[in-house]
Formats: C-alpha cells, sequence, structure tokens
C-alpha cells in the first residue's frame, strides 16, 4: 500500500537490524524503497541491498555535501546504471548552500559542475533525478533548466522548500516528495505547500535514518514510519488514505520507470 521512496538502509544505523527493519516494512504494508546512494565507496553496499531484495530498488550517484569524496564521472555514472536493472535513478545530486559558512558563491562551482555532470548523465542513461536540494532552489531550478533535466525528470526528495518552487520542478516534469518534516509541528508553511501539490504528482519518503515522523521523533527513522507520513499527509489534504497509498505508489512505479515484476 506504500512505498519508501528515498531511504539509506546501508548506513550503519541498520547493520545489525536489517532482518527487523524489513519486517517492520512488511507488517506495515510498504511493500517497496528506495535505497538511494550519497558517495562512491559505499555504493556497492546500496547495490547489493537492491540486488538481494526483489523488493528494494537503488539508485547511483554522490551528495552535493559529499566533498571529499571520489568525484563520479560522466562515464562511471551511465555505465553504472545501464550494467544493473536494479539501478532505477541516478542520484541523490542536487545542491546544498546551508554549510557553506563563510565561503564564496564561486567556493562552491564544485557542486553545480557535480549536478551538471549526474543531470548529463541521466539524460544519457534515460534514468530519472534524485534532487537534492538546500537553500539553493533558485540555483537548482536554473540549472535543472539549462541542462534539459525536463527531457527526463525524476523528483525533488524530502522537499521543504515553497510551493513556488515546487511549481517550477512540477513543470519541469519532476515529482514532489514529502518526508516526516511535513508532520512537524514547525512545518506550518510546508504543510501548506503539501495541500496544494496534487497527488498524482506526489511522493512519499522517510529519508531513514534520519527525520522520523511524528510521533517517532527523535527516534532512528526506519521505512516502515513511511506510513505515518502518508497518514499525516492523507488527513492533511482530506483524501483516503488508501488512496493516499494507491496513488503515491502509482506515482512511485511511474517516476522510477519501473516494472513492477522486475527482480
Amino acid at each position: 500500500m506504500f512505498i519508501d521512496s528515498h531511504c539509506h538502509l546501508d548506513f550503519p544505523e541498520f547493520q545489525a537490524r536489517l532482518p527487523e527493519v524489513l519486517a517492520n516494512m512488511k507488517s506495515a504494508k510498504v511493500d517497496h524503497a528506495l535505497c538511494v546512494s550519497v558517495d562512491l565507496p559505499d555504493f556497492p553496499n546500496v547495490l547489493k541491498l537492491a540486488q538481494d531484495h526483489p523488493h528494494l530498488y537503488a539508485s547511483v550517484g554522490v551528495h552535493p555535501d559529499y566533498e571529499d569524496t571520489p568525484e563520479p564521472s560522466f562515464d562511471f555514472l551511465v555505465e553504472t546504471a545501464a550494467k544493473h536493472p536494479k539501478i532505477v535513478a541516478i542520484g541523490e545530486t542536487g545542491l546544498d548552500y546551508y554549510r557553506m559558512g563563510d565561503r564564496s558563491y564561486e567556493s562552491m562551482e564544485w557542486q553545480r559542475e557535480r549536478f551538471r555532470t549526474h543531470i548529463r548523465a541521466a539524460k544519457s542513461a534515460k534514468k530519472p533525478l534524485i534532487i537534492h536540494t538546500r537553500s539553493a532552489s533558485e540555483d537548482t531550478i536554473r540549472i535543472l533548466k539549462e541542462e534539459g533535466a525536463d527531457q527526463i525528470g525524476g523528483v525533488m526528495h524530502c522537499f521543504t522548500e515553497s510551493y513556488e518552487v515546487a511549481k517550477a520542478a512540477m513543470d519541469l516534469g519532476f515529482y514532489i516528495s514529502f518526508s516526516g518534516i511535513v508532520t512537524f509541528k514547525s512545518a506550518k508553511e510546508l504543510q501548506e505547500t503539501c495541500k496544494r501539490v496534487p497527488i498524482d504528482r506526489m511522493l512519499i519518503e522517510t529519508d531513514s535514518p534520519y527525520l522520523a515522523p511524528i510521533p517517532y521523533r527523535g527516534k532512528t527513522n526506519e521505512p516502515a514510519w513511511v506510513a505515518q507520513v502518508g497518514e499525516y499527509i492523507a488527513n492533511l489534504k482530506g483524501i483516503a488514505l488508501e488512496e493516499l497509498g494507491l496513488t503515491t505508489s502509482s506515482n512511485f512505479f511511474k517516476c522510477f520507470q519501473i516494472d513492477r515484476d522486475i527482480s
């Protein structure tokens, strides 16, 4: 009934309890999850999870916060995505100026170049993009437009921006994914944005092990709890929970071009 469109099951928090986490998913009717790559050294673990479990998928890419890490080349991203059918997306990629501190705008050019490499690879591989953006929405949308990302689309993951940014992304063919943040009492503006995003352009996620939704806030998040995100959004939008679950699940398969029988 639910799909966690973005999680990090390869992270250390899950190593000792992966069977329990997967069992919790099943109990919560979370049928599938996308395990998202954040750097190249750990990518083999992400891929192995997807290959070992039919209901898990993988992406390949390097997160914009990972500065001191091997840089992904265009050729590596394209060839890796083509080689493994369980890899359904390029990313997560994007821009994050939140921790820029005293550094200049020019000093962040490495992020923008990495972002462009991922977009170009996604277009070549014909795989959708998983976009991370924080304190950088203007540049994120600009570069997506400049690089023709509308040709491939994807998802704006863990969305926390304004409705105007959501609309710009949707106009480029992107889905908007909401995490446990939308359940937070402090997230009033995001909740209003969520109300305005059409359900047929929406995904839900945990970004686990981070950002556990209410009532689990402060605990280690896990994919089973995407059901709480879905329940909150269904109530927020005044729709049936089953409709929210089925529609966002259908959106997931469309966004990531997944044959439901893939294994």
